[in-house]
């Protein structure tokens, strides 16, 4: 990434577009927080900020032009997701989705694929978090004091191995498997909610991974401390997320709570295994 571009940030909902402004400004980055109205945090104000509503593709184009920016961040939640239809779409977006009708069919990613692809055809370079901030992505190997046993070990295989089938299908990203058995998957509801329905038992894991057929610069699978607690809740002896392709919210945090609770929490590498020293 050529230096002095500036960074855009289309924030949604949640604390970790916030981290990720704070991070780049405290890097030197040129920054512009662009808050979803009705998801993005209000604390994001106190950062150079501005807001669009949900469909304002010409007022983002017009923010990004105004201070220069080219590139393009997605982060946070949205609560809502759909696209915005075509009566929600400013006249300065309109014909670019009107160019791209195909944006109203398919799953997730493949909807969020064709946006990219929009806002790349506008000029705009769409930058993952693991461009512009890699600090944020999950490291390989066991990160807290807890270490998996080798019950877990074949776990962490299963889950990861029924994740990606349901990445595959654009279903979820995330498996729970106890016993060499998977128990439950990710639906649309997410993980804690998965969690929440799991059968209180003894051990398990929960692995969360990129989609296969997923872009990494969008929609990266998340992990804070309140999976821990609610894989602790059910049971599970630890939580797994692919190395480099899932953000850790808060590194620090996700290790003393798993510290805390006696979870182990770990990257796998992208064939499933973990070293087990």
């Amino acid at each position: 990434m050529a230096p002095g571009r500036g960074i855009a940030i289309l924030a949604g909902g949640g604390a970790f577009p916030g981290r990720v402004a704070r991070h780049l400004i405290e890097r030197g980055e040129r920054v512009l927080v662009i808050g979803i109205e009705g998801e993005a945090d209000p604390d994001l104000t106190a950062l150079p900020y501005a807001s669009v509503r949900r469909g304002q593709v010409g007022r983002l184009i017009r923010l990004m032009r105004e201070n220069a920016l080219q590139d393009l961040v997605f982060l946070g939640s949205i609560r809502e997701r759909r696209l915005p239809r075509l009566s929600e779409i400013d006249l300065a977006g309109v014909w670019h989705v009107l160019r791209n009708l195909t944006l109203l069919s398919g799953g997730d990613d493949s909807a969020l694929r064709r946006i990219a692809r929009v806002f790349a055809g506008l000029g705009l370079t769409i930058r993952g978090v693991g461009e512009v901030a890699p600090a944020f992505l999950a490291p390989a190997g066991v990160w807290g004091a807890v270490q998996p046993t080798m019950e877990d070990h074949v776990d962490l295989a299963v889950a990861f191995k029924a994740a990606k089938e349901l990445g595959r299908a654009d279903r979820g990203q995330g498996a729970v498997a106890r016993a060499g058995a998977v128990i439950a998957t990710e639906a649309r509801t997410g993980t804690d909610a998965m969690l929440r329905a799991v059968p209180n038992g003894q051990r398990g894991v929960l692995v969360k991974c990129l989609k296969p057929i997923q872009d990494p610069r969008l929609d990266l699978p998340a992990l804070g401390p309140d999976t821990l607690v609610n894989a602790a809740a059910a049971g599970l002896a630890g939580v797994a997320v692919e190395a480099g392709g899932a953000i850790v919210l808060d590194r620090d945090a996700v290790i003393a709570t798993a510290d805390r609770l006696g979870l182990f929490v770990a990257g796998l590498g992208p064939d499933g295994r973990l070293d087990p020293t």
